[in-house]
């Protein structure tokens, strides 16, 4: 266990946890709605840190990050735990691990040995991914840390729950991030995710504020969020509140966990989603789950020449200059190229 950062303890030895917009109000032997953060006598801890349930190198794109060091490995890594509860998680096996059993459990691991491990994968960036990386802030915060003094950079794949005062703290080590926007509406977050959405867009903003490169990730789940104006008022937010050059990724959804009864996304569907996008004047708009799609490629939002042709998480072919611009135009393509 690690004492945590970011709380505040209160009379009778509570305490009030301020990682996530939940700011659980925690009583003592009790762990707040993530189940990873306990009071232990009027003491906040971490009782996954260095407690590594996966660790994996997988291309950047899977993350996804389309813009970002395209074609290069990134050292993947998760603690059990969440503080959202998805009905439609695709990783609940590990992310609600402690809500169904009441404990937690992996592989013990130091900040040094994730980064040597990066380092020795020929990863060029380590993504703390899976399930959320709020939860295990601490040993995320610490291998940040050490990975940027390496050369490496690092990715959040993230729900956007987190406050503004970690999004301070990890700020300087954080480079990109994939968050989540799963909804455009509080009804589906209360719903499905027993969260909110006002506080992820709130998350988004800050993230743009500070520089850290950032792609949206909308998983579209049948008779859900898959109305066309509330796709396009998603794609509306992006464009106004966090530029046209943010990427979105409009990914199909096959039934799992809570969510058996629902089939998987049409085709069609994501197709008309990817329009949208463009027609409310997004340049990179991107098609996921369905591996061939043309709306997995990049393109010059200028010329509209193919630039990046991929096949699920494989790049076929990059023509991207490394000035990061289109050969056939000149445009500047947004991203981190180099």
């Amino acid at each position: 266990m690690r004492e945590a950062l970011l709380y505040d303890r209160l009379e009778g030895g509570e305490v009030k946890c301020h990682l996530c917009h939940h700011r659980c109000r925690i009583p003592p032997g009790k762990t707040g709605l993530c189940g990873v953060r306990k009071n232990e006598e009027g003491v906040l801890y971490s009782v996954v840190y260095g407690q590594v349930i996966a660790h994996h190198v997988d291309p950047i794109e899977k993350k996804p990050l389309f813009h970002f060091l395209p074609g290069t490995l990134s050292y993947s890594i998760a603690t059990v735990g969440c503080n959202f509860q998805c009905d439609f998680c695709q990783n609940f096996e590990i992310s609600q691990f402690p809500r169904h059993y009441g404990y937690v459990t992996g592989e013990s691991m130091s900040p040094e040995r994730v980064v040597e491990e990066a380092l020795r994968s020929g990863a060029r960036s380590i993504s703390y991914t899976y399930t959320e990386p709020t939860i295990y802030f601490e040993f995320a915060l610490d291998c940040a840390r050490l990975a940027s003094e390496k050369g490496l950079k690092n990715v959040f794949v993230s729900n956007g729950y987190m406050t503004p005062e970690a999004l301070e703290i990890v700020h300087p080590h954080l480079h990109a991030a994939n968050i989540d926007l799963k909804a455009f509406r509080e009804d589906f977050y209360q719903r499905h995710c027993r969260a909110r959405l006002k506080p992820v867009l709130e998350t988004l903003r800050h993230l743009k504020r500070q520089g850290v490169w950032l792609e949206i990730t909308t998983l579209i789940i049948p008779g859900e969020n898959d109305d066309p104006e509330e796709l396009r008022e998603i794609a509306r937010f992006i464009r106004d509140e966090l530029g046209p050059e943010t990427p979105w990724h409009v990914t199909r959804f096959y039934p799992t966990y809570k969510l058996l009864t629902r089939p998987p996304t049409p085709i069609e569907t994501l197709q008309k989603a990817y329009y949208i996008g463009r027609e409310e004047g997004l340049k990179y708009v991107y098609t996921g789950n369905i591996p061939g799609d043309k709306g997995e490629n990049t393109y010059c939002w200028s010329c509209n020449k193919l630039l990046i042709k991929r096949y699920g998480f494989r790049i076929l072919r990059n023509e991207i200059t490394e000035e990061g611009t289109c050969p056939e135009c000149g445009a500047r393509i947004d991203g981190c190229w180099a």
